[in-house]
This record gives C-alpha cells, sequence and structure tokens, in this order.
C-alpha cells in the first residue's frame, strides 16, 4: 500500500487564496479524475473553496486502470471495517498535509465520496478532532453503525444514492440515514428516481447547495 497519496486539485476560482477545502473520495476502480468533476461544477456556488481528488492508495483489483481505498470481494461487514480502517490513516494524513499547505485548520473541511468513498469519508470525518463541516455521501454505505456511539465528532451529514443502484442497494443508505439520526447527527437523504450507480443532475445540485451550505 502507497505511504503518501496524491491527485488532481482546482485552485479557488476567485482567484484568491483558499478559505474552504472540499476533499472528494472516489470510488473503487476510479480515481481523482472521476470526482474532481464535480469541484469544476461546485466552483461557482464556493468561489473560495480549493477542491482535491485524492487517488486511492492501491490499483484496484478489479480494475487496474483505477484505484481503490481498500480491496472489496464482498460487503461483508467485517472486511469493510478492516478496509476502511486500513486506509482511513493514509487518507487522515492526506487531508492533514492538504488543509496545511492551504494555511486551514480542520474546521475548514468538507468531505465528499462517491460509493468505496463515502464509506471512507462518513469513517474518516467522524473521527476527526475538528469534525468537518459536513460530509456528503453519494450511493455508499455506513462501515460500522455500532461504532458511531463513540466518535468524537458530529458532523452534518448528507447521503444521496439512487433507487435504481444495483452495485450498491438503496437500502444502504437508508440503513446509514437511520444509524446515523438515532446517534444523534442531522442527516438528510435524497432518493435519486431512475438512477443507478451515479450522480445525476439533481444530486449534483443538492450536494453541492448542501455543502456550500454547511460552510456558510
Amino acid at each position: 500500500m502507497s505511504s503518501e497519496l496524491d491527485g488532481p486539485r482546482l485552485a479557488p476560482a476567485n482567484g484568491g487564496p483558499a478559505d474552504r477545502l472540499v476533499v472528494l473520495v472516489h470510488g473503487y476502480g476510479a480515481d481523482g479524475n472521476d470526482l474532481i468533476a464535480l469541484g469544476n461544477h461546485w466552483r461557482t456556488l464556493m468561489p473560495s473553496a480549493a477542491f482535491v481528488a485524492p487517488n486511492g492508495p492501491q490499483r484496484c483489483d478489479g480494475n487496474p486502470m483505477g484505484y481503490q481505498w481498500f480491496p472489496i470481494t464482498r460487503l461483508d461487514p467485517v472486511e469493510l471495517l478492516k478496509g476502511v480502517e486500513s486506509a482511513a490513516p493514509l487518507l487522515d494524513a492526506f487531508i492533514d498535509q492538504e488543509l496545511e499547505a492551504n494555511g486551514l485548520d480542520g474546521s475548514r473541511l468538507a468531505l465528499v465520496g462517491f460509493s468505496q468513498g463515502t464509506m471512507m469519508s462518513l469513517h474518516v470525518g467522524t473521527r476527526r478532532v475538528p469534525g468537518p463541516v459536513g460530509i456528503l455521501g453519494y450511493s455508499g454505505a455506513l462501515v460500522a453503525p455500532e461504532k458511531l456511539a463513540d466518535v468524537p465528532s458530529r458532523p452534518p451529514v448528507m447521503l444521496i444514492h439512487g433507487d435504481a443502484d444495483d452495485m450498491l442497494p438503496i437500502q444502504a443508505m437508508h440503513a446509514a440515514a437511520g444509524a446515523l439520526g438515532d446517534a444523534d447527527f442531522a442527516v438528510r437523504w435524497h432518493v435519486a428516481r431512475g438512477v443507478g450507480h451515479g450522480i445525476d443532475p439533481e444530486g449534483l445540485e443538492l450536494g453541492g447547495r448542501f455543502i456550500a451550505d454547511c460552510f456558510a
């Protein structure tokens, strides 16, 4: 497993120094280029934000052209927990480096994940102190909901998921939202009608506004 992460970045659209950082965490088999496009869409909403989308630490077992945060052979809770715990220190360290490079502290951070990246964002974001201003998760799942009682941070969370997702079924979103709500998180969710394992224009707009509102 690589010890250092890197990936594409977008400087603030207003040409000034960043006053907030949005870290975009890609899904299994993808890479940072797959999600940095979200930053391009949201730059007008958040012109003073820096965006970065790190590549996962491993080449993907199922797609050698892409990356993974950890191997997935099946959606087994024990395997998923082992995976997020193994990759979390690398993502955490990368976030710290990016915050420092932009002269920001952890209170000026938002996390956005897709699929496996949502698992990572929910795991890492709830364990950072200070926590991020918000976590946005597309087409993902919550790993180890039973551990939420012990996490130090409870940032607002928004989950967006397609009801035609055949990779991670919509039930994963409902389970995550229920567990987060039970653990006293402010959580909202949106079902993308007719959408598979992806992000539609409505989900893109809703997610961007959620992150912008969290910073506001």
